[in-house]
């Protein structure tokens, strides 16, 4: 009897090895997309904290902020899947099927709504645009040039000579600024100019300045909408492949015999 088990017993054995170098070779690839979604999140408060100061806006700094959370989540998810494999306790294996459902649920949930934000559709879609508008030019026109407002200054500059503009909505916003109407002989910062050079900016003809391309607020819009989109294709894109990643695991949880623990 025990000669007739032992070929059923070595079956069982080999296919759960088979599942544990599965799900182990999906938490780390699921670790190493955890840590790359940890380092966008990171990149975007660092490199991009300028463009954040000037909207006046939590949402975009709290889009940050989510990112990284979500990716420490992902890497912490990755750890624990790698230590229910290596040990195969059934028990850990429940939470690590959990986490992977919850963080599933999230990117779904947060693609969508990052698609519906790209649409025009949605009653609410129009807060992007309102919102850049209103606080991009306001902050402008408010604190350009201002004592103690130097990091706000330099986000414009950096912000109009990148995208290649002029004001929020066009050139002529530059005409209610406090900077401005100081007295200043200048008629736009000199990052307006094509070509900055020092006082260029008290010519406003179109060959001098970013006159008829438009205002920063339609180039930041269409840059941080298709950001939106590329996010909400790799969220949706990434949490389809954990469906694999739960398959895995709920077949290594049936292989496995009850944990003694």
């Amino acid at each position: 009897m025990n000669q007739m088990k032992a070929p059923g017993e070595k079956k069982q054995t080999c296919g759960t090895i088979c599942l544990k170098y599965l799900l182990f070779l999906f938490n780390i690839l699921f670790w190493l997309a955890g840590g790359t979604v940890l380092a966008v999140g990171v990149w975007t408060l660092v490199e991009k904290s300028d463009y954040v100061s000037l909207l006046n806006s939590n949402l975009y700094s709290a889009s940050a902020y989510t990112l990284i959370a979500a990716g420490a989540v992902v890497v912490m998810s990755g750890i624990v899947g790698c230590c229910a494999t290596l040990k195969e306790m059934r028990s850990l294996l429940i939470v690590y099927l959990v986490l992977l459902l919850c963080i599933f649920l999230l990117e779904v949930i947060a693609g969508v709504m990052a698609y519906i934000n790209y649409q025009d559709c949605f009653p609410f879609c129009n807060q992007l645009d309102e919102e850049l508008r209103q606080n991009l030019k306001g902050t402008m026109v408010q604190k350009y040039k201002q004592p103690g407002e130097e990091s706000i200054t330099q986000a414009v500059d950096r912000l109009q000579q990148e995208f290649k503009c002029c004001g929020s909505f066009n050139f002529s916003d530059w005409r209610e600024s406090v900077w401005i109407q100081a007295g200043k002989e200048q008629l736009v910062p000199d990052s307006c100019c094509k070509t900055p050079t020092e006082f260029c900016g008290r010519r406003d003809h179109p060959s001098n300045i970013y006159k008829v391309e438009g205002g920063c607020i339609i180039k930041l819009e269409d840059f941080i909408l298709n950001q939106l989109y590329i996010l909400g294709a790799v969220g949706i894109g990434i949490a389809f492949l954990q469906l694999v990643g739960m398959m895995f695991t709920c077949c290594l949880y049936r292989s496995l015999k009850e944990d003694p623990y």
